[in-house]
């Protein structure tokens, strides 16, 4: 089988493609290594996993055929995305164009080589201002109040899939974090902070929860989706399954780190949902089983970020 993963440099993609090169999958990755955060990092992940990656824009369309034409793929994972919650206020131009554009020009290409099956990345960041029912977000619970941008583009992205007459699957990903993460997450910013002696913002005085879903889980959720034989247009949760809170997540970075945290307690921002709980219960059926816990998975981060940049304490 060949793969293609678009975004194949960013966080996701490149854990994915390493992963599916241990399988013996063919592998191949599409990334246009634009500089949202510094590009020094997607092209180290490239090194360090050493999977093939190709510098291609998906707004391109006539290179993004090419693309298709030199690799002829069996199937694509679409996991390319200008990310970033708070980034997106004031952008939705370019946010429309990277990830709506992008997208349509990638269905259209997919459709014209035949490919078997899409799994594309969406995000919690969808359900927006969503009530949280007892058992967390349940997937047919999207009301269409999406906080911010970003997220309305990958609304966006569900109903361009639902329409597109390809067989898809769509992966709502919770809060992704570990290893190699991307610099505009709270992980990184947290642990650079208190690396480095300085404050932290605890947005809405402190008063927030995020269901973290570590890298690996991710991973193997993907993976459940590219080779179970599914409906098309389902989407899926992946997530944790369990909410933590911000204090706590903080702390728990700074019991890594070894040095106690200096948090500035901040108004909520407006981009942001107060809480993220994600109902695994229709990606379970098929066998998901998250393995790592937050303590787990902030020490492997940390101990990264500590061997990435030399960190000495």
């Amino acid at each position: 089988m060949r793969i293609l993963i678009t975004g194949a440099a960013g966080f996701i993609g490149s854990h994915l493609a390493d992963s599916l090169l241990e399988d013996g999958f063919e592998v191949f990755g599409l990334d246009n290594f634009n500089d949202y955060y510094d590009p020094h990092l997607k092209y180290d992940r490239v090194e360090y996993f050493g999977h093939e990656v190709y510098n291609c824009d998906l707004k391109n369309f006539d290179d993004l055929d090419v693309m298709f034409g030199k690799i002829e793929p069996d199937v694509v994972i679409h996991l390319a995305a200008r990310a970033g919650v708070r980034d997106s206020y004031g952008k939705e131009n370019l946010y429309h164009q990277d990830n709506i554009v992008a997208t349509q020009n990638l269905i259209q290409v997919c459709k014209m080589y035949n490919v078997l099956k899409v799994v594309y990345a969406s995000t919690s960041s969808v359900y927006g201002g969503t009530p949280i029912p007892p058992t967390g977000w349940v997937e047919h619970e999207v009301t269409g109040h999406q906080l911010n941008p970003y997220a309305y583009t990958k609304y966006c992205n569900e109903c361009q899939f639902k329409i597109s007459g390809l067989n898809n699957v769509g992966l709502r990903f919770f809060t992704v974090y570990g290893p190699w993460g991307r610099p505009d997450m709270a992980l990184y910013q947290f642990t650079d902070a208190i690396c480095h002696d300085e404050p932290i913002q605890a947005f809405n005085y402190g008063n927030m929860k995020r269901d973290f879903t570590y890298i690996g889980d991710i991973v193997e959720g993907i993976k459940i989706a590219l080779f179970a034989d599914l409906p098309t247009n389902e989407i899926y949760n992946i997530g944790r399954g369990k909410q933590v809170d911000l204090m706590h997540f903080i702390s728990r970075i700074g019991k890594e780190v070894g040095k106690e945290p200096e948090v500035i307690l901040a108004p909520r921002h407006p981009a942001d949902t107060l809480e993220t709980w994600s109902n695994t219960g229709k990606l379970r059926e098929l066998g998901y089983k998250p393995k790592v816990n937050i303590e787990q998975g902030v020490e492997a981060f940390v101990r990264w970020f500590k061997e990435y940049y030399g960190y000495k304490g």
